[in-house]
């Protein structure tokens, strides 16, 4: 069994079955987590029996990188073999303050938004929890600094609503103290509505929230983000309500690709802000990142601050999100899903 991808509980149902007691896990989570240690044979606080049973019947391993790549403005792309036919990439996005690890939890995307690579790769897996947690593990290990990673968001390849059973797991190892200690508004889970998805997230391991919106009705979005036909705005926005219940901050963060000539021009800033009244919003206005392949185009940057003032007149906190890493294809919408050697 690899024991890198189980929680506490997870480590202590694996202990109670050897005939250990629960609090191992405790121990074994740090050994993993913080020290980063794969070797059971170096685990000194545990008894050298135990540490011969653990290597006879366990591992440690973490997804192999196949790809290391640096961007001008320091963002850090890894390319994740997870098995002979597919391959993950994580990001890692530095800043003055923090460092943000973006993260996959899916070979490719069942979704198929109009505007995102991943999407039209098509979809081959869900990742398992071994595959998420081991993403933050082999970035907190290949970086500078003592944990580097300060921020998680799942943002990376796939839908993380859709791989709920292994997700959860590992963002609970992401605030055990044991293992990351990250706070919940430090992780951010993204979705593209996915709503018994999002009701299942609040209830179990409530974290921020993300949701990909793109559109300001129904017609567009059925078009741009096709799990919409599914489940509508109406529908979504009162999930993203429910979900505020719960939630470790008191806004919903929307993310919102700009692209030109299609959702991007003050009008539909207007639908946008009569959508969102009375919604706890933060948007992120993020600018088309371009891929081989795809038709869109990034709008003039006057059309964007244009849009972004009319949902500041509405009172709606609104950043344009520049992305990073875009010359090593590390931007917003550009993870591909290349078939490994």
């Amino acid at each position: 069994m690899n024991l890198i991808g189980l929680d506490a509980a997870g480590l202590a149902r694996f202990f109670e079955k050897q005939g250990e007691k629960p609090f191992r896990a405790r121990q074994l989570l740090r050994w993993i987590h913080q020290q980063g240690e794969t070797d059971f044979a170096r685990m000194s606080d545990l008894a050298k029996a135990l540490r011969d049973k653990l290597a006879s019947s366990a591992r440690i391993e973490a997804p192999v990188i196949v790809g290391d790549t640096a961007a001008e403005d320091g963002t850090r792309k890894w390319l994740l073999k997870v098995d002979d036919a597919n391959a993950v990439e994580a990001v890692f996005i530095p800043e003055t303050h923090r460092g943000t690890l973006c993260i996959s939890s899916q070979a490719g995307c069942v979704l198929d938004c109009a505007f995102c690579s991943t999407g039209k790769q098509g979809f081959n897996r869900n990742l398992s929890a071994a595959e998420i947690i081991g993403q933050l593990w082999l970035a907190n290990r290949l970086l500078e600094g003592e944990r580097p990673v300060s921020n998680v968001v799942m943002m990376g390849m796939g839908e993380p609503l859709l791989n709920l059973d292994n997700v959860i797991p590992a963002l609970r190892l992401m605030l055990d103290d044991n293992a990351y200690g990250l706070s919940r508004r430090r992780v951010t889970v993204s979705t593209s509505g996915v709503i018994p998805g999002m009701d299942r997230l609040r209830d179990e391991c409530p974290v921020a929230l993300a949701v990909s919106l793109h559109a300001p009705n129904d017609a567009l979005r059925d078009q741009l983000v096709p799990v919409n036909r599914k489940y509508p705005l109406r529908d979504l926005i009162a999930a993203c309500n429910r979900y505020l219940d719960k939630a470790p901050r008191d806004f919903v963060t929307f993310e919102y690709v700009m692209l030109d000539g299609v959702n991007d021009d003050v009008e539909d800033a207007r639908r946008l802000a009569r959508l969102l009244r009375g919604v706890k919003a933060k948007v992120n206005l993020i600018p088309f990142n371009d891929w081989e392949g795809s038709t869109f185009q990034r709008p003039p940057l006057p059309r964007i601050l244009a849009f972004q003032s009319v949902l500041l007149d509405a009172d709606i906190t609104t950043t344009v999100r520049w992305s990073k890493g875009e010359d090593i294809g590390a931007a917003c919408g550009q993870l591909r899903e290349p078939v490994p050697a």
